[in-house]
């Protein structure tokens, strides 16, 4: 079990600390060009790709993609008691650290290892959900304002529409359609996570105690509720284990982005960030022996 978990967790710190080290060496990466990238036109493509090459298990993308956002509005539950019981900290700050995980970065590779193309297929699903209410929802509220023109801006949004027609039919895109959104879609996780070591090698620890309490809440708090949804739901097997890694993931780098872009405390969330994901070199193992 300590090798087959070694082998799954390896590759993501592997490639992550790649990307930091690049950067430490002071060499080029312009992450906003390669975020871009990966957002607007790498993940609607994995998205796509995963959903139309469905042979059965549709009734598990639809499970799952209910059992994510039953536990996203859990955290947003639990993060708002308790900000409110660290003396009441701003939502518009901290609650998006505390909804939104790294579920690109790091869910999606860590499904993938875990459990084949089928994790990667509810992996997706789930990183979907996740992603089109962090980039609606998320935005809001570290902008103070919603904003619903933001929903129809997500690509993954556009990708989940442009897969339905196949997902309930017999139809099947053209191969040359096929391969091309399998070729975009193969850059999501290699250039995700160079882009997580790249990110964390230019965030600063401030407010230590702070941000040691908003990744402690992030990490465990989303394995808590992974775990009770899951029996909620009564979820078993991979659908189980990849909700479970999805909901237990560090907390999202895009938080960053949106705390520096509306000025909401982003030092504290850059440290939130460094500390969640430096604490997952434990915790991921810890949760993959739960779940396999």
């Amino acid at each position: 079990m300590t090798a087959e978990i070694f082998a799954i967790v390896a590759p993501i710190f592997v490639v992550a600390g790649l990307g930091y080290g690049w950067a430490r060496l002071g060499r080029d990466f312009d992450t906003d060009f390669v975020t871009n990238i990966v957002l607007t036109f790498a993940t609607p493509c994995l998205v796509f790709a995963s959903l139309t090459t469905i042979s059965g298990g549709l009734a598990d993308l639809g499970t799952i993609a209910i059992a994510m956002l039953f536990a996203l509005a859990s955290f947003a539950v639990l993060g708002f008691i308790l900000l409110r019981a660290m003396g009441g900290l701003p939502a518009h700050s901290y609650l998006p650290a505390l909804i939104f995980g790294n579920q690109g970065n790091m869910g999606l590779p860590l499904a993938f290892f875990a459990f084949g193309e089928a994790g990667l297929r509810l992996a997706v699903t789930a990183f979907a959900v996740h992603s089109i209410l962090q980039f609606t929802g998320g935005v809001s509220l570290a902008a103070g304002t919603a904003n619903v023109r933001q929903l129809l801006r997500a690509p993954v949004l556009w990708g989940v529409i442009a897969s339905l027609p196949f997902m309930f039919s017999d139809l099947r895109p053209p191969v040359w359609i096929g391969n091309t959104v399998t070729l975009l879609g193969g850059l999501v996780i290699p250039l995700m996570l160079l882009t997580l070591g790249v990110s964390l090698s230019r965030l600063r620890i401030t407010r230590i105690r702070r941000s040691v309490a908003i990744a402690a809440a992030r990490l465990i708090g989303g394995l808590a509720v992974g775990l009770v949804v899951a029996e909620v739901f009564s979820l078993e097997g991979i659908v189980r284990g990849v909700l479970i890694i999805q909901t237990a993931m560090p907390v999202a780098i895009f938080n960053y982005v949106f705390a520096q872009r509306y000025q909401r405390e982003p030092e504290d969330i850059a440290a939130a960030i460094v500390i969640s994901t430096l604490a997952s070199i434990v915790t991921l193992p810890l949760v993959l022996a739960l779940v396999l």
